[in-house]
């Protein structure tokens, strides 16, 4: 069904106020935010910023990805400053043949980064450390706003976008256009953009879209396609997985390193993570933390994608086809479970702290304020949604595995090979979320 079928559904695409009544709020709050962490409490416990950062907004993010796709790209403050930059000061050049090339690439690699110095330099627990965080990407998109035509930043070098994009491949909606007509339409609206409506800020097609990846639902192509062409409708979530017709080895090579990521945050907030250290610094001579935490962080992020390519090597034997062309075939299977691991670990964040946001926010109103305790509701509960998740992240995936094992290839026997995997992954982040979890505030 297409959801622009509903009156009330096509008349919020169609207003001039869509997006933008949602993105000055937004933008707004995030004011508020990165003030507070630059200039607020020096204690996350008691820190606003840190709170609506680290206990609601990335939490809750997966979720969003999961349900309307990429639409908090089309409400991001950081997509809505490069807007503004790029109205006031913006020289829109092409975008350089390398982003495009390896966009991908760089991405995964500030990923990486990204969460590497996060316990490194202690980036959560510090508002500060988060503050500058923030400060260093507002430098980018503002850059690039400045140089570069459209959403370069969003498309290319967002490392929250590429997480989004892998995520919205398994979202519940997706926006495509019909292709016969498109086919015949000469103005490329949708593109180009008309009457004060702009073109698709992620250079996209929707005549052309197959995919989910970069779509971020701002409405401008519904606003200005004089054939009805565009439509939205719900779907299966992980259905379009099932279909990839143009793997990418960069993609499957995030997915796949977002599960070690998840696997990396859940055993540094474990009390096994001490006896860890202890042993690496046995075995290394050192009491750097620098250095027992990045062995840790490269044997977490290797194993993953080793054991990834194992079985895809293995599956070599069975199907015929090489072993990096499974790799990047069957990484997309891993994107359900990616996305289940990311939830169960956030959902503790967020039902064990969430009150925080209310304290911390009542305590900019009346200094001094201290509220009770932060959980909204008990670990038992919480564990339990945890191996809920777990469990249908494992089915999607498996499923996702069968489907694309059936599509792509004659012969499906490799199918098992990677229910081993994912099975195994799971029996890990379940393993890992029976145990007891710090908390960030």
């Amino acid at each position: 069904m297409n959801l622009l079928n509903l009156k009330v559904v096509r008349n919020i695409f169609n207003s001039q106020w869509f997006p933008g009544l949602l993105q000055w709020p937004t933008a707004f709050v995030f004011a508020v935010v990165v003030y507070q962490l630059l200039y607020g409490p020096g204690s996350s416990h008691d820190n606003f910023g840190t709170a609506m950062t680290w206990v609601l907004w990335w939490p809750i993010i997966p979720l969003v990805f999961l349900l309307v796709g990429r639409f908090w790209c089309a409400i991001c403050p950081f997509a809505t400053l490069s807007d503004l930059v790029q109205k006031w000061v913006g020289l829109r050049r092409p975008v350089p043949i390398f982003l495009k090339k390896y966009g991908i690439w760089i991405i995964d690699a500030i990923f990486i980064l990204i969460t590497w110095a996060d316990h490194v330099f202690g980036i959560v627990e510090s508002p500060l450390g988060s503050g500058i965080l923030l400060l260093l990407i507002i430098t980018g998109v503002v850059f690039s706003g400045a140089f570069f035509e459209r959403r370069t930043w969003c498309r290319y070098l967002c490392f929250l976008g590429g997480l989004s994009g892998n995520y919205s491949r398994a979202g519940a909606l997706e926006l495509r256009a019909d292709r016969d007509k498109c086919s015949k339409c000469r103005d490329k609206y949708c593109y180009k953009g008309k009457g004060g409506v702009p073109g698709c800020p992620m250079f996209e097609l929707p005549g052309q879209m197959d995919s989910s990846a970069k779509c971020n639902l701002c409405g401008n192509c519904v606003k200005v396609c004089a054939n009805n062409s565009v439509s939205i409708t719900a779907r299966v979530p992980s259905k379009e997985l099932w279909f990839i017709k143009r793997p990418k080895i960069e993609e499957s090579f995030l997915a796949i390193i977002i599960m070690g990521i998840v696997f990396v945050q859940n055993i540094t907030m474990l009390d096994i993570w001490q006896g860890a250290q202890r042993f690496i610094e046995g075995v290394t001579g050192t009491t750097s933390y620098t250095v027992t935490f990045t062995i840790t962080f490269i044997i977490a992020m290797a194993v993953p994608v080793l054991a990834l390519y194992l079985t895809s090597l293995l599956a070599a034997a069975l199907n015929k086809e090489s072993a990096i062309a499974n790799f990047t075939r069957f990484g997309y299977a891993l994107i359900p479970l990616d996305l289940a691991g990311h939830l169960a670990h956030n959902l503790f964040h967020l039902l064990a702290e969430g009150k925080s946001v209310l304290y911390t926010g009542i305590a900019l109103i009346i200094p001094g304020f201290e509220g009770g305790s932060p959980a909204l509701v008990s670990n038992q509960l919480i564990q339990v949604m945890q191996f809920v998740l777990i469990g249908l992240g494992l089915a999607a995936s498996i499923y996702t595995a069968y489907r694309i094992s059936k599509s792509n290839l004659k012969n499906t026997s490799a199918f098992l090979l990677y229910t081993a995997l994912l099975v195994i992954l799971s029996a890990v982040n379940v393993y890992l979320f029976t145990l007891p979890m710090s908390m960030r505030m």
